[in-house]
């Protein structure tokens, strides 16, 4: 098959971007920056490797977006200070030398932290601890801490610190963020039914509980240019619960894409562990459902590292896919896939393996065609 014949080499708009494929790179936790949340030269390298690769665009690990609650795990980047700024724009020219865009992904990890160098206290909805345990990869063991529940204050202060954020992402000279909403962090945290018992107008139902991710996005839209990409990422299930789905079902998901589109996303960004199976007991997927209640471009991510997984997948309603276990193998993933080459497969005890950091040695330089 000829790239011409191929959906995945079709170009996209993606805002002001125009995208020469359909495929970029997820965002992935490494756990690689600096003790004090500074990206490094060797993450500038592990990035543009990617985009020499062939990826049409890159979205960062999750970045903590301020100095009091957010951080997730020790070694996490950030993105809080002046120091994490310039430490950014090292990899961010790195990615742009290979001529690709790449965006940042502002994350507050809430009652799911299990490293913060700045508090002990975790943030939550409500004052339940979260179900399930600390990752090892990350650097975390046995059960979660219970957190504290937010006060209104507090969330005034998470809004503000995600469009802070996204201020100084501008700065570091990244193309766009990606508002993480998704995967058991705090704003999924609001989302889901079992940890957020608030009666206010941030709990109850779906219309209240999509409401902080809602107001994360119209803040970080005001914040920045017209020109900047802000996306939001969104999931049903969790790093601490794979099984969860939303109780609603469809008219959940219809609540929630619509007005995450009303909240000015530039794309939807759904993932599950496999985007490609119904986002219920039946029925449609994940991707249809943002594709038919959304109004913007969809990015599907999930078990999508085979090319006619990917193709699918486009062909039932996104308009972009993204790979994480498939760009580690091959980071020239989009590269063999056109040029008809074998793909590796994706071994995690050498990759990821005993923890999540960045190992130069892991990931080979994509190869010459």
């Amino acid at each position: 098959m000829s790239t011409s014949d191929d959906v995945l080499f079709d170009s996209v708009d993606l805002g002001d971007e125009t995208l020469s494929n359909r495929v970029g790179l997820a965002p992935m936790t490494r756990t690689s920056a600096t003790g004090d949340g500074r990206a490094t030269a060797e993450m500038a390298r592990y990035y543009a490797k990617f985009a020499r690769g062939g990826f049409s665009f890159l979205v960062t690990e999750g970045i903590y977006p301020d100095e009091a609650y957010s951080q997730g795990y020790d070694d996490q980047p950030g993105i809080a200070n002046d120091e994490h700024v310039e430490a950014w724009r090292r990899v961010t020219d790195a990615v742009h030398d290979e001529d690709a865009p790449i965006f940042a992904q502002l994350m507050h990890a809430g009652a799911l932290s299990q490293g913060n160098r700045y508090t002990d206290e975790r943030l939550a909805p409500s004052a339940i601890r979260p179900t399930g345990e600390q990752l090892e990869m990350y650097g975390g063991s046995g059960e979660f801490p219970e957190p504290r529940a937010a006060t209104t204050d507090d969330i005034e202060d998470v809004i503000e610190n995600f469009a802070t954020a996204a201020e100084r992402a501008v700065d570091a000279n990244f193309d766009g963020v990606e508002v993480h909403g998704a995967n058991g962090y705090l704003l999924d945290q609001f989302l889901t039914t079992y940890t957020n018992e608030r009666d206010d107008e941030y709990g109850g139902n779906v219309e209240n509980r999509i409401r902080l991710t809602a107001e994360v996005l119209e803040a970080v839209q005001a914040a920045t240019p017209d020109e900047f990409v802000v996306g939001v990422r969104i999931s049903q299930s969790k790093v601490n619960d794979p099984d969860y789905r939303w109780p609603g079902g469809e008219d959940d998901a219809e609540v929630i894409f619509e007005r995450l589109t009303d909240a000015g996303a530039d794309y939807l960004h759904v993932t599950e562990e496999d985007v490609t199976t119904p986002a219920f007991e039946s029925g449609p997927t994940l991707t249809e459902l943002a594709d038919r209640y959304g109004d913007v471009p969809v990015i599907a991510n999930g078990a999508l590292e085979d090319p006619d997984a990917a193709r699918a997948t486009v062909e039932e309603g996104a308009d972009l896919i993204t790979l994480a276990k498939g760009a580690l193998a091959n980071p020239d993933w989009p590269r063999r896939v056109a040029e008809g080459r074998p793909l590796e497969k994706f071994d995690f005890q050498r990759i990821l393996q005993p923890d999540a950091g960045i190992d130069e040695s892991e990931v080979p330089e994509p190869a010459d065609s």
